[in-house]
């Protein structure tokens, strides 16, 4: 398949703001988003070409971009601790979908059309062995592409996982850590007024309409975090479907600290599910 570019910088060994260190920074002007988007690499410190590596895929969080698993993690240790690849790019505030009102915020499209078949083509990745998580609405967007694509994932994690997209509960988080509503307003403007359609976006309305059964997955979540409730609907509607899940709820809150301990649980999950 040939992938058209507008423009693309790699920048090989790139140190900038927080001291963040990436091997790699690719910046892609997308004809699927209205901005560029920007994406850090961290392979292997013994990476060679001649061999292929499991890749790991990592979303950030709302109001975050590209750098917060760089600044919530050692991505570059996980790399080399685990010999995976990370590719971490900016989701910006999409949730991760292609919006039906907004032609320049079809995420969806630009991961699958443009970043996938980008990295395969510059990196030496095993294909067996493709793993996605995330964090908060990162964690929504990790399910929904480990579900809609089964294919091409092995397996998939979310860590605080904004799991339901409903207007009342995302309200009430929004003015928890924002002080307005500023979490709302942006969905409204990706995916129309709220009413009888935000539903279908819910990772539980698409395990229950998912063709064939899902294969196992990891989530975890705070048992501070206003989004527990939520991890444990999920949990319960696996087991009705008899979904293999593998369900963590800890001490801890919707915050860095804890997704830094968390995430650690994700690469051991996903090294135990090597094929």
């Amino acid at each position: 398949m040939k992938i058209s570019y507008l423009w693309l910088t790699v920048i090989a060994y790139m140190t900038f703001i927080h001291l963040v260190t990436a091997q790699e920074q690719w910046i892609f002007k997308s004809p699927y988003l209205s901005k560029p988007d920007t994406v850090l690499v961290f392979k292997p410190a013994s990476y060679q070409a001649t061999n292929k590596y499991p890749l790991t895929y990592l979303l950030h969080g709302y109001s975050a971009n590209y750098k917060q698993w760089s600044l919530t993690t050692d991505c570059q240790q996980l790399a080399n601790q685990y010999q995976m690849i990370i590719v971490c790019p900016d989701g910006f505030v999409s949730w991760y979908v292609n919006s039906p009102f907004d032609k320049g915020s079809r995420m969806e499209d630009f991961f699958f059309k443009e970043l996938v078949p980008y990295v395969h083509q510059h990196l030496q990745i095993d294909s067996n062995n493709v793993f996605i998580s995330g964090l908060s609405m990162g964690g929504y967007g990790a399910l929904r592409y480990f579900l809609l694509h089964p294919d091409y994932f092995n397996t998939a994690g979310s860590t605080s996982g904004g799991l339901e997209v409903d207007y009342p509960l995302l309200k009430s988080a929004s003015m928890l850590f924002f002080k307005n509503p500023r979490v709302t307003d942006d969905l409204t403007k990706l995916l129309g007024k709220p009413g009888n359609t935000w539903h279908i976006y819910n990772i539980i309305s698409l395990l229950k309409e998912a063709k064939t059964k899902p294969k196992s997955f990891l989530v975890d979540c705070g048992t501070e975090d206003i989004l527990f409730p939520v991890h444990q609907r999920l949990k319960t509607t696996c087991d009705q479907l008899n979904i293999p899940v593998t369900y963590i709820s800890q001490p801890g809150n919707h915050n860095t600290e804890y997704w830094h301990n968390a995430i650690q649980h994700h690469f051991i999950y996903f090294s135990q599910h090597i094929r």
